[in-house]
């Protein structure tokens, strides 16, 4: 029971990634805040664990702050909040450009400034971001995903700087492909685009992270949790998974 009377709050937290580390939050003793836009799914997740589910548009300042109102004093963030997308440079659009950076990079940055100055106020906390390897990178067709995630690791490392000595620290998780909706959906855009069957492109997919297989929320959830530890923590931390 590592986080025995912590609060920890989760973002995206409905589905994939971000519900198994809700479930691993609450094994190891959290109060684990739910957060996402789809009600029925953090409902069902909070329901399950115990915690709370509070609506939450990452992108939206004024749902971030009833957020962070809801939540009360908080130990751990972790912004997984986060939105895929590929496509070939030159069918980009702005609108999608927009939409990328507005949920992975500004959501991240919207929920950490709202949480981060009451840990600093009780010099106790941790903040984990789920970035991506996409940010360590580049690849084929995801320049708007790989930028926002390039984005989210220089915020992580910014902000565990600006943070130091504060009892506060800020580190991030780069998972591969992982085994949920999101890649699955990836999974089907590829082979329609390419006409692949989705076992080719599942493969081809992974080859571009040196992966042998899918990785599940499971593991991400083990690495996000060890940098949770609210006594002798990284900061700054910049993990692959």
């Amino acid at each position: 029971m590592r986080f025995s009377g912590a609060t920890a709050v989760v973002t995206g937290g409905g589905s994939g990634i971000g519900a198994a580390i809700a479930r691993a939050l609450a094994r190891e003793g959290a109060r684990v805040v739910v957060a996402a836009r789809s009600r029925d799914r953090i409902e069902a997740v909070a329901a399950e664990i115990n915690g709370t589910a509070v609506r939450c548009d990452v992108t939206d300042a004024a749902s971030v702050r009833g957020l962070a109102q809801a939540a009360g004093a908080v130990d751990i963030l972790v912004n997984n909040a986060g939105a895929a997308h590929s496509a070939p440079l030159a069918r980009i659009t702005l609108e999608d450009w927009n939409q990328v950076l507005a949920v992975n990079a500004t959501g991240t940055f919207l929920c950490t400034q709202a949480f981060a100055a009451g840990m600093r106020e009780r010099t106790r906390g941790a903040i984990v971001n789920v970035a991506s390897v996409a940010g360590l990178g580049g690849a084929k067709y995801i320049a708007a995903y790989a930028a926002a995630k390039h984005a989210v690791i220089g915020f992580t490392r910014s902000v565990a700087a600006e943070l130091e000595g504060t009892g506060v620290v800020c580190n991030a998780v780069c998972p591969g492909f992982v085994d949920t909706d999101m890649t699955h959906e990836s999974i089907a855009r590829v082979s329609a685009k390419t006409g692949k069957a989705p076992e080719a492109a599942l493969a081809a997919m992974l080859a571009t992270s040196e992966q042998q297989r899918l990785i599940t929320p499971e593991e991400v959830a083990a690495a996000v949790l060890q940098l949770c530890s609210l006594t002798g923590k990284p900061n700054g931390a910049i993990e692959r998974v």
